[in-house]
């Protein structure tokens, strides 16, 4: 969002959107969007679909202070009040550095916190909506947690602090018998967040008045209409058999297989030799070429918030010069960023602004056959074979989850996507930490003990195996040797990485 102006005519526009869907009658609900340094944010007690650019609030975006007041208006108008959603938005703005927060009164979301009264979380499988969710495929669970209502909605900040904390993959935030809270990186991200969230929330009302529970994927029918080909003979619907059959899965076998890439299922030579130099040498031109993109003026912010943040809490990186602001000239901020990111390569940091920037470039190699990714003769096998068996497969890599689809759609093999139903990056917490197993698990909504994670790195297999996983280690030729004491087997193929 460019200026403050513009935040205020398109919340209008949206409240008018959603008022039309019903999410926002009686004057309830709220929007807010982030501008630089402030928020501009719609009132309490207004009537949505008539609000006016001239009733919005505008608050400090690190305090939540007020900076600027609307008018009063007169009579029936009541006096402009903050709406209480306040400090829950500001929640999502600290926490998942939103860009946008919606609050909807919907209907389907009040329904589908009452599915199960009992539990702390909605949860919805098997739907193509689901890819509407950042970091969702098809197969994964979507999950939402779910809080309590209170009697006054600046009680609820608590809880929903918390809820953010324990859900890093869920995007919205329900609330039981009152509505649900929804944030984007974007205003753009968010409108769509909140309308695919809205979709799942109905469809999983609508499944269970037709007894069909939504958080499972539907078994395989014996008709061969579900598996098979239908078609239509002498007026009869009928249907041939499925060419491929998918095994039934076994209580013993794992839920997920999570894999890292670099030195598991891709040479650490392929990262090194060919991924690492790319980037670097088209780093200067590709900021060029882009400049003008929202893309990669975001991606500049994000090197000189990366600096600053890094720097103004003392943390020890190789990213040690200061990124100018905006006005500075295009060569300047140019030089500046690649001589930090170059830096950062060096030094083989994975901090998210170069891994961001570093897959937008990757991306440009893949999509011009300038790239190919070489994985391992026996990696597709395995997929293919955990694919037949009911076995979701998810990577897990520091590299942004955009370099992670290019990888895998642009392979010696071809796309392999197929096989795969997410990505992760570490937006859901450092490779080496137990709190990422944890929060992976949540994300992909199984139990940690039905979890594989296969690594090359020791560390990080320790971390998934106090966090309750299934922990392996994968030796491949030009992996550092594996120093003694992890506690982790190891294996040489995934061929051999499941036992049946």
């Amino acid at each position: 969002m460019a200026t403050i102006t513009e935040g205020k005519d398109l919340i209008c526009e949206m409240c008018r959107m959603f008022y039309n869907q019903g999410w926002v009658t009686g004057t309830g609900g709220g929007i807010s969007i982030k501008v630089d340094d402030t928020i501009v944010m719609a009132p309490s007690g207004v009537q949505k679909e008539r609000m006016q650019p001239e009733d919005m609030f505008l608050l400090d975006a690190k305090t939540g202070a007020i900076k600027e007041s609307p008018r009063a208006k007169p009579a029936p108008h009541k006096p402009p009040k903050l709406s209480e959603c306040a400090p829950l938005f500001q929640a999502a703005y600290e926490m998942r550095g939103a860009g946008a927060v919606l609050h909807s009164h919907s209907l389907n979301a009040v329904l589908a916190s009452l599915l199960d009264e009992h539990s702390n979380e909605f949860s919805i499988t098997h739907l193509e909506m689901i890819k509407g969710i950042a970091g969702h495929g098809y197969h994964d669970s979507c999950v939402v947690p779910i809080i309590e209502n209170t009697a006054r909605e600046c009680e609820l900040t608590g809880r929903l602090r918390e809820a953010i904390q324990a859900y890093p993959k869920s995007n919205a935030v329900l609330v039981r018998r009152h509505g649900v809270y929804v944030w984007g990186p974007t205003w753009v991200a968010a409108k769509t967040q909140a309308e695919c969230y809205d979709y799942l929330f109905e469809a999983a009302v609508r499944m269970r008045g037709m007894g069909i529970d939504a958080s499972k994927p539907l078994p395989s029918a014996s008709s061969g209409l579900a598996n098979g080909t239908a078609k239509r003979a002498n007026g009869v619907l009928t249907s041939e058999p499925p060419a491929k059959k998918r095994k039934p899965s076994s209580s013993k076998l794992p839920t997920a297989v999570v894999l890292d890439i670099e030195g598991t299922i891709v040479p650490l030579s392929f990262v090194s030799n060919v991924l690492f130099p790319y980037a670097k040498t088209h780093l200067r031109t590709h900021l060029y070429n882009t400049w003008d993109s929202a893309q990669t003026q975001s991606d500049i912010a994000l090197v000189r918030n990366q600096c600053a943040s890094d720097h103004a809490f003392k943390r020890p990186t190789a990213m040690k010069v200061p990124v100018p602001g905006p006005a500075a000239s295009r060569e300047d901020l140019i030089s500046a960023v690649i001589a930090n990111l170059e830096a950062a390569m060096a030094a083989d940091e994975k901090n998210p602004a170069l891994k961001t920037l570093q897959g937008h470039v990757w991306h440009a190699g893949f999509e011009a056959g300038e790239l190919c990714g070489a994985l391992f003769d026996d990696v597709l096998p395995a997929l293919a074979q955990w694919h037949s068996q009911g076995i979701k497969t998810y990577i897990y890599s520091s590299g942004s989850r955009t370099a992670q689809a290019d990888l895998f759609s642009h392979t010696q093999q071809g796309d392999v996507r197929e096989y795969l139903s997410g990505f992760f990056d570490t937006s859901s917490g450092a490779k080496v930490d137990v709190e990422s197993y944890h929060n992976l698990a949540l994300s992909i909504g199984a139990e940690a003990s039905r979890l594989v994670f296969a690594t090359d790195v020791a560390a990080e297999a320790v971390a998934a195996k106090a966090a309750g996983w299934q922990a392996v280690l994968v030796m491949r030729p030009g992996n550092k040797p594996l120093a003694p004491g992890h506690g982790c087997p190891v294996v040489e193929s995934l061929t051999g990485l499941i036992s049946t």
